[in-house]
């Protein structure tokens, strides 16, 4: 049969069919079985089924996590801690109590500082003192800060002495004639600046030339008596790498005393440093 004549009768079929579905009544109009009951048609109880806003999304109350608004303490802040940390400390203590080391023969602290002058006077001690420790040992040091109280330790007579007369008071300590210079700018800002007193932050120590970050950590203990931070040297520093008391291995005290602050319990910070 030609193609033509096919496509003329499918398409004969096609209105056939369509014309018989028109001509039928609505209700005749089924296209489930016969057999099927239909219910009749209720408008409300279908919008009821159909009624969308109950699956509208609500936001949930926001739920407070108990520990949210609580300061956590310091001696919780890191999970991390070195394994046995204790009983090597406690060891550690017993060694040095059975050694005796020079700073023994000296005192606790390792210099007496003027307790009859006026605060801002034993404050200025303490912080000669200390910019005097560094790479020192402690007996030179001593013995240095001995000449200057002799001489008159304060700002007043340091800033009229000559950096010749200065320079013979500390020697032989370490880098004497970089700390001569050093004190002399350092006395003069606390001259100009602070009254002639030190300043009360680690910030404004470390300001300061000839002051890092250890010096004002100690500063801030035996001079304000505020506990801001452990005071770590090199030797602290090399030490607490070596006995794995830092996490990641540090490359500077600085990262050091970030990282040994961050689990040691804040009641041994005080210890550490004095």
């Amino acid at each position: 049969m030609p193609r033509k004549i096919k496509k003329l009768i499918c398409s004969q079929k096609i209105e056939n069919e369509e014309g018989s579905i028109k001509n039928k009544p609505e209700d005749s109009l089924n296209y489930f079985d016969d057999d099927v009951k239909r219910e009749p048609y209720d408008e409300h109880e279908v919008k009821a089924k159909l009624d969308l806003l109950r699956f509208k999304y609500q936001k949930k109350p926001t739920v407070k996590i108990e520990f949210e608004s609580v300061e956590i303490p310091k001696e919780a802040k890191s999970l991390w801690e070195p394994p046995q940390w204790r009983l090597f400390l406690e060891n550690l203590r017993t060694m040095r109590f059975k050694n005796h080391a020079p700073v023994d023969s000296i005192d606790s602290k390792g210099c007496r500082f003027t307790t009859d002058a006026p605060p801002q006077v034993v404050r200025y001690e303490i912080l000669i003192f200390l910019m005097l420790s560094s790479q020192t040992k402690d007996h030179v040091n001593f013995s240095a800060m001995e000449k200057l109280k002799e001489r008159g330790l304060n700002v007043e007579n340091i800033l009229t002495i000559s950096d010749e007369e200065l320079g013979k008071l500390i020697y032989p300590v370490a880098f004497w004639k970089r700390k001569v210079k050093y004190i002399k700018k350092t006395t003069q800002t606390l001259k100009d600046q602070y009254n002639s007193d030190i300043p009360d932050s680690v910030e404004k120590l470390c300001k300061l030339t000839g002051v890092g970050p250890k010096m004002a950590h100690i500063c801030m203990k035996l001079a304000w008596n505020k506990v801001t931070g452990i005071g770590v040297d090199t030797h602290v520093h090399r030490i607490s790498n070596r006995i794995g008391w830092v996490k990641k291995a540090t490359a500077t005290p600085e990262k050091t005393r970030k990282a040994l602050e961050s689990w040691l319990p804040f009641d041994l910070w005080v210890r550490s440093i004095i």
